[in-house]
C-alpha cells in the first residue's frame, strides 16, 4: 500500500516564511553600535528566521529541501526581511499583533514538521522532535550566526514547549484517527494558545539555579554550616 503524501501549500509556507522574515528583521533593527547591521545583513537574517526551519527539517527527514525547490522562498524571506527593516517604527507599534503573528508561526512550522515525519512513516516520537525542531530551528540558526547565546537555552517565555505541545496533539489527534488537515489545524491552535498565554501572563520554565538550591538544601541538610 502506498505511504500518503504530504504537499504543504505553498501559500501557507510563503505566509510562514514571509513573516520569518519580518521577525529577523525586527531582530536586527534593534541592534545598536558594533553589532549594527546594514542591508544585506538584515537580508540575511530574514532568510534564516524565514527558511531556517524548514530546511532543518528536510535535513533531520533526509528529503530534499523544498525551500530551495522554488523561487518564492528566497525571494519571499528577503523581500519580507527588507520591507521588516524600513518599516520597523511601525511593526513595533503593532507589538501585541507581532506577538500573535509570532505565536502562529511557530505553529505552522511545527505543524508542517511533524506532519511531514508523519507521512514519511517515523513513530510519534521523532515526529514531534522533528516538529519542533522545525519550528525552533530559525531562532536557533539566528542566534548561532549573530554570536548571540541561544535564547531557546535561557529562561524566556515558553517557546519550544509550545511547539511541543501543539506538535504532541497533533500526532496524537493522527494516531486516534483524524485526518492530517483537521490534526494539523488544532497542533497549530494548542501552539498558537499556549505560545499566547506564556507571553501574556509572563510563564516561563523555572530557573535550573532554583533547582539547584533546592537540591543542594536537601542532600546537605544535615551537614553543619561553618561560619568564619
Amino acid at each position: 500500500m502506498n505511504e500518503p503524501t504530504f504537499v504543504i501549500p505553498l501559500w501557507a509556507d510563503l505566509i510562514a516564511v514571509g513573516l520569518g522574515g519580518i521577525q529577523g528583521a525586527l531582530f536586527a533593527s534593534g541592534f545598536r553600535g558594533e553589532r549594527r547591521l546594514d542591508l544585506l545583513g538584515v537580508a540575511i537574517i530574514g532568510v534564516v528566521m524565514g527558511m531556517g526551519g524548514g530546511l532543518i527539517r528536510d535535513l533531520l527527514l533526509n528529503t530534499t529541501p523544498v525551500t530551495l525547490q522554488s523561487n518564492w522562498y528566497l525571494l519571499t524571506a528577503t523581500l519580507a526581511a527588507l520591507a521588516g527593516m524600513l518599516m520597523a517604527g511601525l511593526f513595533h507599534r503593532l507589538n501585541a499583533a507581532i506577538v500573535g503573528l509570532d505565536a502562529v508561526v511557530i505553529g505552522l512550522f511545527g505543524a508542517f514538521g511533524t506532519s511531514k515525519a508523519l507521512t514519511l512513516g517515523l513513530p510519534i516520537v521523532p515526529a514531534v522532535f522533528v516538529g519542533v525542531c522545525s519550528a525552533v530551528g530559525g531562532s536557533i540558526l539566528r542566534d548561532a550566526m549573530m554570536g548571540l547565546p541561544t535564547a531557546l537555552m535561557h529562561v524566556g517565555s515558553l517557546y519550544a514547549v509550545a511547539a511541543l505541545g501543539g506538535s504532541l496533539v497533533l500526532a496524537g489527534s493522527y494516531a486516534a484517527g483524524l485526518d492530517l488537515t483537521t490534526a494539523s489545524i488544532i497542533g497549530i491552535a494548542v501552539t498558537t494558545v499556549i505560545r499566547l498565554l506564556a507571553v501574556i501572563f509572563d510563564i516561563s520554565l523555572p530557573e535550573q539555579r532554583a533547582l539547584y538550591r533546592r537540591k543542594v538544601a536537601v542532600e546537605t541538610s544535615a551537614i553543619p554550616i561553618v561560619k568564619s
